[in-house]
């Protein structure tokens, strides 16, 4: 060990001159070369290309390998800020075993932030570690207490005033003291602890940075519920208004959600236009699909008429927010045939070479009242770019801080990384949900480029291997880190099979799967009524919202809207059922049954969900208690309780009974404590 001078040669992980893949190692690269590893660090995606997600106030662990050569005491530490703050702050890390290093941070902003990692050889934490071996195996140590005394001299000369006093009066104590006595004082911990502010991290070796989307709580757990506006009415011949839908917000606010979600606002085109079911003939009242956008009226940045005026629209914000609801919009980026942008810009568009413009298909399906832009044009680049960028500061700026989008994966992923980018360096709070249910390596990638939740397969997931397979899945890398899955139960585009023929006990498997399974779910108005009426052999609803008004009434016998509700405040209450990540799947011998449990972080907070994914016949099974989870043996007594009745009791060992009665309730949801 090298007591003589600070730091032999002193060049840090970051050096100049980068070695080439394809040639020989210089001396000089290899002098410049960190002498301490840092690799594996996590959490981190492709090698911190994209930013792992994060949330405002919640704990980011982190782990990583670290060493090197002999065997010198190592410090690490991670080093953390907010990307707009100058000051790093910073944390030590604690060592495991097998290299293996791990510590937390806590973001405090909704922003983006970096972190890396610092290690370096700590010298005298090395000296302590040989002195106590040699001193207690008995062996002479008259040379190692003057390298002792030698590190103190050092450390001394390199601090400042006060802990350079600090220092020097240990060094007195150490002369004036006996060896057994000057044994004591350099393995003590407050020597140690000066030491420590004096250190002079010996080769000290730097990670890259590694960027990490810090957001609020929403992005993580929220309770969604879409609603057509325009259908809010008691008469199917009048169309409903952003006024109308203030009547209804009570009683999506008793429901518990907490984000409100419209599809277009827009004004809806004439050319082309749908008609019931999704007709290619529309008659002169008939209302149009909202996602066929433009008209004489404006396009994105303007309001259908007959949903009220912008002030109306903003009293709505405003109004929803007095009730807790944040209303979301969705940014759908096609055109009617009569949206302004085809006669003023009409090289955003692509057209055929008999000078037809090219409608949306996604065959067999065809969207004869729909076109696409090309974010390739010539024209396009960058005037179309920076138009769908103002058109969303347009709405950010009304209010609107949440955005559905529609399709993005048919849209290019560089535009989805700069715009959203863009957008939140001026408004952090800002959210994106993508509607892409896609491939998922695509699904995953529009995650990394900014996306902070995600529809997902859950729709089509029914089983109770693929329920477990997935939800294990999403707490899997890569997704746990770059995707947060909203688990929509239903969409005005997907009226899932499962729910043709279910019935109420159908509606209610998904609805507690969705709301125990994810942070994030939602629900499409008529849900909560049970409405399942297909078209014939497909997953669409008969009589479709898309392209008509359905007035509903909200009071209509059989439906769930209690049981939603009570979800939800269960979901308030518990914070182990506030994301989906830590959720474990646990044994239930019975394959009708799924049985899964979440704990919080800090332990305090364990919830286990059972459910009979059959909504017709009753079903019984042993299942576990996780007593292992608890730290707890086989035998304990723990206590039960139903969180859906407030029913509690006292469980006994680890090996239980149910019975689930569809016609009753068809899942149960229990919070287990400790008895003590």
């Amino acid at each position: 060990m090298n007591v003589t001078a600070d730091q032999p040669y002193g060049p840090d992980s970051l050096a100049s001159d980068v070695p080439h893949p394809t040639r020989p190692l210089s001396l000089t690269q290899a002098l410049q070369l960190p002498r301490i590893v840092i690799e594996n660090t996590m959490p981190v995606i492709e090698g911190g290309l994209f930013a792992v997600k994060a949330i405002i106030g919640q704990p980011v662990s982190v782990t990583s390998k670290v060493f090197a050569d002999g065997h010198d005491k190592l410090s690490v530490l991670i080093r953390w800020r907010a990307a707009d703050e100058e000051h790093w702050h910073s944390t030590h890390m604690q060592e495991l075993v097998n290299d293996s290093w791990e510590g937390e941070f806590t973001p405090t902003s909704v922003a983006l932030y970096v972190f890396r990692l610092e290690a370096w050889i700590d010298q005298f934490a090395s000296y302590r570690y040989e002195l106590r071996k040699k001193h207690g195996a008995g062996v002479p140590i008259h040379l190692e207490l003057e390298e002792g005394r030698v590190h103190l001299v050092q450390a001394a000369e390199r601090s400042q005033v006060e802990l350079r006093q600090q220092i020097s009066a240990v060094i007195e104590r150490f002369g004036q003291s006996e060896p057994a006595a000057q044994v004591a004082l350099l393995l003590h911990s407050e020597t140690a602890a000066l030491m420590a502010q004096a250190e002079n991290h010996a080769y000290l070796s730097r990670s890259v940075e590694f960027p990490l989307d810090v957001e609020r709580e929403r992005a993580q757990f929220a309770s969604w519920y879409e609603l057509f506006p325009r259908s809010v009415t008691e008469d199917p011949t009048r169309h409903g208004t952003f006024n109308d839908v203030l009547f209804r917000l009570p009683m999506i606010r008793d429901m518990g959600f907490d984000v409100l979600y419209f599809p277009p606002i827009h004004p809806i085109g004439r050319a082309h236009r749908k008609g019931p079911n999704n007709s290619l003939q529309a008659g002169p009242d008939d209302p149009g699909s909202p996602y066929a956008i433009g008209s004489a009226d404006g396009g994105h940045d303007a309001i259908h008429s007959e949903l009220g005026s912008r002030e109306d629209f903003r009293n709505l914000v405003k109004t929803a927010a007095e009730y807790g609801l944040e209303v979301a919009l969705d940014f759908a980026i096609q055109c009617s045939q009569d949206h302004p942008w085809l006669k003023e810009h009409p090289g955003w568009f692509s057209w055929r070479p008999d000078g037809s413009i090219r409608y949306a298909e996604n065959p067999p399906k065809k969207y004869q009242d729909i076109v696409n832009v090309d974010f390739y044009a010539p024209d396009a680049i960058p005037s179309l770019w920076l138009e769908l960028r103002d058109i969303v500061l347009g709405w950010v700026e009304e209010g609107v801080k949440i955005f559905r989008v529609d399709n993005p994966h048919t849209k290019p992923l560089p535009f989805w990384q700069w715009m959203i980018a863009d957008i939140r360096s001026q408004y952090p709070e800002v959210m994106f949900l993508a509607e892409a249910f896609t491939k998922p390596a695509m699904m995953a990638r529009l995650g990394k480029v900014g996306y902070s939740q995600s529809y997902t397969y859950f729709t089509w997931r029914n089983t109770k291997s693929e329920l477990a397979e997935y939800f294990t899945q999403l707490n899997q890398l890569p997704w746990r880190d770059c995707y947060r899955p909203n688990f929509f139960v239903n969409t005005p585009d997907i009226n899932p099979f499962f729910l043709h023929e279910s019935g109420r006990a159908g509606f209610l498997i998904r609805a507690v799967l969705a709301a125990m399974g994810s942070g994030l779910w939602g629900m499409y108005s008529g849900f909560e009524l049970c409405e399942a009426a297909p078209v014939p052999g497909k997953e669409e609803y008969l009589d479709s919202e898309k392209y008509q008004l359905r007035p509903r009434d909200y009071n209509a016998p059989g439906n769930i809207i209690a049981e939603i509700a009570q979800l939800n405040r269960i979901r308030r209450q518990n914070p182990a059922l506030q994301t989906h990540l830590g959720l474990k799947i646990y044994n239930a011998w019975n394959d009708n049954i799924l049985y899964f449990g979440k704990r919080s972080a800090d332990g305090s907070n364990f919830v286990l969900v059972a459910v009979s994914l059959d909504p017709v016949n009753a079903q019984e099974a042993h299942f576990e208690l996780p007593l292992w989870e608890m730290g707890l043996p086989d035998d304990v007594a723990t206590a039960g309780e139903d969180l859906m009745t407030g029913h509690r009791w006292t469980w006994y060992g680890k090996t239980q009974w149910m019975r689930i009665e569809p016609w009753h309730q068809p899942f149960g949801i229990w919070r287990i404590q400790t008895t003590d």
